[in-house]
């Protein structure tokens, strides 16, 4: 028996025998060369088919955010551009097809990875198609959740989205992993279904003989046991129900909205009842692209998005790339510490040109779907800077303008920030990571990048006095909105939107609804005073009754 410590991702407190998610392939052998290298080739189509046919078929099955998952894995796993590279490393280099996958997936993932944020989280969506890939081609049982003959508890290095997206709350009593941060997919539907989570423990399989284990999502606590101990769930209250107002008990208005990224993401975002869109992030109109997209591809392609939000208010951001984030036309060349490079808003220095013709192309989207579009720049340091954005918004007849709180300088000088633009939006996933110097997605740093850290949420009250003092709207985007009791801390601490992935917007819509503004005040100021995450969301959880 011991204890081991991680970070809690989603609240509640189960225990239960465990079962053990199995183990990534290993790394399949560079030989022997084929015999005939074309019918090598030629198995491996058929065998990304037959994985993305087996997930679209439990796509089918499944509604909301898990569906869209469960579709885009199938998707990634029948991308020509995938296959393709793999038949001609068969073809051109005598690999095996298992191994030419293998190391066209590597090449694919080394991009996401380097590209930073958001987009280096889908490197884990790559691996667990190349290992499903490649246990077709070999003819094997693909690594994954096993089949559950009990309630139990998951324990894993990592989950895949796909892994975790059509999990039974009737038979997972909670999720451990050794891997994985705040933002991590594991978390996200953790919460979404209602499950205790715990990521990032250290250790968690230096002790592999253990049977039971007692998980608390609250503290991050996970006590492993050497004996099966008897199904314990969390109590799990009914479903939240939430009217679609955005607002607390007494009235305060705040805005219940959505991230989302394609088409799939805004349809969720409205059968889930998000108000409107809190960030839309246009990267994927760019990310297969060697040449600047035009205009008017870029127009066709956020018209679609912005079409299901008519006369609703969309916040679509400008490109979030660099030399962090790379992306061929752009030619930033190799800088010593990218994340601090040149990224965000910075690119559009040197590049106004790039900048005014998307911006052009979101303005003929606003008009072709009839959205209440504002726009808003990533990696904005100072108030200078923001009014620059600001000048070319309007030049492209865009109505508002509104910069990213990202970086602690912004946080900083956020009065003179809002004296020149119309509102602000915190991403609190990157502004943790500037805050604490800890790479987001580095594991053994995770518990740095807690939405709960006293220092973050102080910074954030700063952003949320400033726009109060000047009367403009002060969002969040980050994974922090996402969670229903630091969502009403967050109310408390002068946020008026919060935007988050569509699965949570119907708990968080009820967590604001079921309180006074006066309750989140309360619930803000005792996690301000508390000495570290755990403490913070107890202060708060005892504030709120």
């Amino acid at each position: 028996m011991s204890r081991l410590s991680g970070v809690g991702v989603s609240s509640g407190r189960a225990s239960g025998p465990v079962a053990r998610v199995s183990e990534p392939l290993p790394e399949p052998a560079s030989g022997p060369a084929p015999a005939d290298p074309a019918a090598e080739a030629a198995r491996i189509r058929p065998a990304a088919d037959a994985v993305g046919e087996r997930l679209f078929q439990r796509a089918s099955r499944v509604d909301g955010d898990a569906k869209a998952i469960l579709e885009t894995t199938a998707a990634m796993a029948m991308d020509p551009a995938l296959t393709s590279q793999a038949e001609q490393l068969v073809t051109s280099r005598s690999l095996s097809a298992a191994r030419a996958v293998h190391e066209a997936a590597g090449g694919f993932a080394d991009a996401l990875r380097s590209a930073g944020g958001y987009m280096a989280e889908r490197a884990r969506d790559v691996q667990d198609v190349r290992d499903r890939i490649i246990a077709e081609l070999l003819g094997i049982t693909p690594p994954g959740v096993p089949e559950l003959e009990e309630p139990s508890i998951l324990v894993a290095h990592d989950l895949a989205p796909a892994d975790t997206a059509d999990l039974d709350p009737a038979m997972v009593l909670a999720l451990v992993t050794e891997e994985g941060g705040p933002t991590s997919h594991t978390a996200i539907l953790a919460r979404a279904l209602g499950i205790p989570a715990v990521v990032a423990v250290r250790g968690l399989f230096e002790d592999t003989g253990f049977a039971g284990a007692v998980v608390d999502g609250d503290t991050g606590e996970v006590e492993t046991l050497d004996d099966a101990v008897p199904a314990e769930a969390a109590q799990r209250g009914a479903p939240a129900e939430w009217n679609g107002v955005g607002a607390t008990a007494d009235g305060h208005a705040v805005n219940i909205v959505a991230n989302i990224g394609s088409v799939a993401d805004a349809r969720t975002a409205v059968e889930a009842g998000a108000q409107g869109v809190g960030l839309f992030r246009t990267e994927f109109c760019y990310l297969a692209a060697d040449d600047e997209p035009p205009v008017a591809t870029q127009r066709s392609a956020y018209g679609a998005i912005l079409a299901p939000f008519t006369g609703r208010p969309v916040v679509v951001r400008t490109l979030d790339a660099g030399a962090d984030k790379p992306l061929a036309f752009l030619n930033m060349g190799v800088e010593p510490n990218p994340a601090l490079g040149v990224r965000g808003v910075r690119v559009s220095f040197d590049r106004q040109g790039v900048l005014d013709r998307q911006l052009e192309a979101i303005a003929g989207a606003a008009a072709d779907s009839g959205a209440d579009v504002s726009v808003m720049a990533p990696m904005v340091s100072t108030a200078s800077e923001a009014a620059w954005f600001a000048g070319r918004v309007r030049a492209a007849g865009l109505g508002r303008a509104g910069v990213m709180i990202e970086v602690p300088a912004a946080a900083l000088s956020a009065r003179e920030i809002l004296e020149v633009v119309d509102f602000v939006s915190i991403g609190t996933n990157d502004l943790a990571q500037y805050v604490f110097a800890a790479d987001r997605m580095a594991g053994a740093l995770a518990a740095l990048n807690d939405p709960w850290q006293p220092a973050l949420l102080r910074l954030v009250g700063m952003v949320g006095e400033a726009g109060a003092e000047l009367g403009k709207p002060v969002g969040v985007c980050g994974e922090a909105a996402a969670d229903p009791l630091l969502a009403r801390v967050l109310v408390g601490l002068g946020v008026t939107s919060l935007s988050m992935v569509p699965a949570a917007v119907t708990g968080v819509g009820a967590a604001v609804a079921g309180g006074s503004l006066d309750a989140c005040r309360r619930a803000a100021e005792a996690a301000l005073g508390a000495a570290d995450p755990a403490e913070a969301r107890q202060r708060a959880r005892e504030a709120l009754g």
